[in-house]
């Protein structure tokens, strides 16, 4: 099995993928170990973590996946299994019909969506689950429904464009 013992640097999540099978993803380690949020507090970021998120970059290992034929470049971000299970069942019929992706027309909108829900302090969870991932079901929908190779470019050069905007911004 590829990775077995993963070194430190290295994260893997299991998230579900086409048709509910559950997959292994490979990211860059952005958090310190034993940390169990995606709403992580900047104590629970390591050294280089908060950096690397806000780029991307610890997405940058999920090319394996799309190696591995779990995962595509453009299409619904893959979720964790708790995700799925409170969603309603429409929408998982729909966004499990195809291969996840490493981005999205989600994942393009909602690029600092990080910063957005430290924004909402303590009412981070509440405001994820009844308006940003209401509103990345829609998006991710509309792909589904309307995908063709020039909105996979489009999504890929508006994802490009958000990382080169994000990398000038941290030189500033």
């Amino acid at each position: 099995m590829l990775f077995m013992d993963l070194p430190n640097w290295i994260f893997r999540s299991d998230r579900v993928g086409k048709d509910g099978k559950v997959f292994s993803v490979y990211k860059i380690r952005t958090m310190k170990l034993g940390t169990k949020t995606s709403f992580a507090e900047e104590e629970h970021y390591t050294r280089f973590g908060r950096f690397l998120r806000k780029i991307k970059a610890d997405e940058f290992l999920q090319i394996i996946n799309v190696l591995k034929g779990d995962m595509r470049l453009v299409g619904p971000r893959p979720d964790f299994q708790e995700a799925y299970d409170i969603m309603p069942d429409y929408a998982k019929k729909i966004l499990l019909a195809i291969k996840p992706g490493c981005t999205s027309l989600s994942s393009v909108h909602f690029f600092d969506e990080e910063r957005l829900l430290q924004e909402a302090g303590e009412d981070k969870y509440k405001n994820y689950y009844t308006r940003v991932k209401p509103a990345k079901i829609l998006l991710d929908t509309f792909y589904i429904q309307n995908r063709c190779v020039l909105l996979d470019l489009a999504i890929l050069w508006m994802t490009f464009k958000k990382v080169v905007k994000s990398l000038w911004a941290t030189r500033m």
